[in-house]
């Protein structure tokens, strides 16, 4: 099962975990490991790439850790692009519940 634990802090969202391995098919056949990769890298991609706001990342086998400070989110356009991470992985998470669980945590270190 994959964990996307969501990290926000005075209502705002900060960061996020994903970690683990959908294993609803064999590796490389995956539709739910492909669709939230595909959405989590769209998105760290973005805010830092596009959007030019800097965040800390750590990527390792079955995980990543995304994180940023709201100071450096100044227009904004990082928590909007989170949110949509969120509502997607969400309704994923809906579709596929023993595949994918999404968890509410604390604060990350930004």
């Amino acid at each position: 099962m994959i964990a996307f634990k969501l990290f926000k802090q005075n209502g705002s969202i900060t960061g996020f975990e994903v970690k683990g391995h959908a294993g609803s098919a064999e590796a490389g056949r995956d539709i739910v490991c492909a669709a939230v990769s595909s959405a989590v890298y769209i998105t760290v991609n973005d805010i830092t790439d596009f959007f030019g706001v800097s965040a800390n990342m750590t990527v390792e086998d079955g995980f990543l850790s995304f994180s940023l400070s709201p100071e450096n989110d100044k227009d904004g356009v990082a928590e909007a692009a989170l949110r949509g991470l969120e509502a997607h992985i969400r309704q994923l998470a809906e579709q596929y519940p023993r595949n994918l669980k999404v968890i509410y945590g604390g604060k990350n270190n930004a």
